[in-house]
């Protein structure tokens, strides 16, 4: 273990330094979430908080295909920048904010007039259907300065400078709190604006984040050599589709996972009120060590972009490995958490005793579950790192619809094991997608590096 560590040391150190203000700047995707969800319970009431649910529901998908679509300059940003083109850099971003622009816009049209039409005939209260259409509006809006800030902070972040939006995603989140509440309670002359109030404080402070983080890409000065080529005369066709050959895969990778859990909740749903509850409960605390893990992840695609650009594959090989190790010690600390506080957690939820009961054996799975998890989201942005994207996504869709939802349907529905045959299902199709994952980058890495070797040796006479 000693000489194990020893050899990966300085890539543990360097991969966790840009590891951890990801982890903390991804974490705030989520609590904006948490916060909106607790201001209106404490302040707004039931029927409100049941309005912000079924909006979040609906939300995460045009969320999470934004957030892909984004993703896509990274790894471009960290091969560029390991080649040393930084003008190059500053082409990628113009055609990048173009793109992250136009999909913001399209996104909230997406959701303005199809969700909200499609929310009448989704058999809910009618109550809850009436608070929750300017609620979506207002939230479906903010993903348009969402996209923008997305374009700078993965700039920023293709660079190695994660700090910065790290700090701007915590004030940004302390903003929305504040806001959240004046709005909802109404205070300092405010009139109460019920469920409203939460739209309006996640839209001003996705503008605010947007503005703050445009600002400090523009104005710094370690940004400037990069910028020189930053204009719309970079804007072009190739560019643009080198971005989108990567953020698309990515975005489709998003939504095969978000609609797969979407679809066992709904199975979960159909066996019990009781067992769905306990379901929320324990996906909402696997949903936080996810977070972090998706940062390992992020930080794994800029070392491994960085090291591809500069063809030293044997450090990308060694820094991957390193992501591995990381992201398992920490989802093993989390599984251990899980399995010995599996009957305390869920009371940070509820005190209903019947979903706490079934919530502690889900959190038992959890801590198998979470690390697959972990391994299939290390690999993913390996992989991204390197440019490979598209069967990656296969193995996600396989993983999830060829695999995880069939077995959890057979194990919990047709065998009668109810929420945690499909918990099982979903585990063994993390398992199979963390296999094929980290095979493939065992499998690449391996070739670059004897490829490397190769053009290394002396040429025979």
């Amino acid at each position: 273990m000693k000489r194990i560590y020893f050899k990966y040391k300085s890539h543990y150190q360097s991969n966790l330094t840009l590891a951890i203000p990801v982890v903390i700047s991804q974490l705030g995707h989520t609590l904006v979430h948490t916060a909106d969800s607790v201001i209106v319970g404490h302040f707004a009431g039931t029927i409100p908080l049941a309005a912000v649910s079924l909006v979040n529901s609906i939300f995460i998908v045009a969320l999470v295909i934004g957030m892909g679509i984004s993703y896509g300059l990274t790894p471009l940003i960290a091969q560029e920048s390991g080649k040393k083109n930084n003008q190059e850099c500053g082409k990628l971003l113009a055609n990048s904010l173009l793109i992250n622009a136009i999909f913001g816009i399209l996104l909230y049209i997406l959701i303005y007039y199809g969700s909200l039409l499609f929310i009448d005939k989704m058999d809910q209260d009618p109550d809850v259907v009436a608070q929750a259409k300017p609620y979506l509006g207002l939230l479906g809006f903010s993903i348009v300065p969402l996209m923008i800030f997305m374009t700078f902070k993965q700039f920023a972040e293709g660079l190695g400078f994660t700090k910065q939006a790290m700090m701007i995603s915590l004030w940004g989140n302390l903003i929305n709190v504040c806001l959240g509440i004046i709005f909802v309670k109404g205070l300092f002359g405010v009139e109460p604006m019920g469920v409203n109030g939460v739209g309006w404080s996640t839209l001003i402070d996705r503008t605010i984040m947007a503005v703050v983080m445009c600002i400090y890409v523009l104005r710094s000065k370690y940004f400037k050599d990069y910028l020189k080529s930053f204009s719309h005369q970079s804007i072009d066709k190739i560019r643009s589709f080198k971005i989108l050959k990567i953020g698309t895969p990515v975005a489709l990778q998003y939504t095969f996972e978000v609609t797969a859990f979407s679809v066992s909740a709904i199975l979960i749903g159909s066996i019990g009120a009781v067992e769905q509850a306990a379901h929320l409960v324990a996906i909402n605390l696997a949903a936080i060590t996810y977070m972090m893990a998706s940062g390992i992840s992020a930080a794994a695609t800029i070392k491994t972009g960085n090291n591809f650009g500069k063809e030293d594959f044997m450090n990308l090989r060694l820094s991957a490995i390193s992501s591995y190790h990381i992201v398992i010690i920490f989802m093993a600390v989390a599984a251990l958490l899980f399995a010995g506080l599996n009957e305390y957690l869920p009371w940070i939820y509820t005190s209903d005793k019947a979903v706490i009961s079934i919530a502690a054996q889900l959190l038992i799975i959890a801590a198998f579950f979470q690390l697959f998890d972990g391994a299939q989201i290390v690999g993913l942005g390996i992989l991204r790192g390197i440019g490979d994207v598209n069967i990656p996504t296969l193995i996600t869709f396989v993983a999830y619809w060829v695999i995880g939802i069939p077995a959890g349907y057979y194990l919990g529905i047709v065998l009668g094991l109810g929420a945690n045959g499909i918990w099982y299902g979903l585990t063994l199709g993390l398992l199979v997608s963390a296999g094929l994952l980290f095979t493939r980058f065992h499998y690449f890495s391996k070739k670059l590096v004897r490829q490397a070797q190769i053009k290394l040796m002396p040429p025979e006479f």
